[in-house]
Formats: structure tokens, sequence, C-alpha cells
């Protein structure tokens, strides 16, 4: 599980571009988004560093590791 740290998620739309960045690099992944705290869990053969590029290119700052 790769927790990653997204500052500016902060509604559905932002949700749905990240997880959509997230699977079409890998279609299998399981994301999980939390508005409260940010946070986006990722499951995937793919490495922290694809999946953050992947979100930074959908448009979003990512900080990692994620706080808890």
């Amino acid at each position: 599980m790769i927790r990653l740290n997204v500052p500016k998620m902060s509604c559905g739309h932002c949700t749905a571009a990240i997880e959509k960045a997230i699977k079409a690099i890998d279609p299998t992944a399981k994301v999980s988004c939390d508005l409260g705290t940010h946070n986006v869990e990722v499951e995937s053969f793919l490495s922290e560093r694809a999946l953050s590029e992947a979100i930074r290119d959908a448009g979003y700052d990512v900080k990692t590791p994620a706080s808890t």
C-alpha cells in the first residue's frame, strides 16, 4: 500500500481526476481517496514515484510520505 498526500485535493472532481490518472497507468490499481486527510492510498505494482508523477501530471501537488 502506498500512501500519498495531495494537499489541494478538496472535492469529488479532484478525487475522480486523481483516480483516473492512476488507472490510466495501472488499470488494476485500487485507489482510495480521503478528502479529510488529503491522503490517497494506492495498491499497485507501480512505484511511489510513478504514481506521484501521474498525479502531478493531472495537476495536483504530491507530498510524500503522507502524514498520518
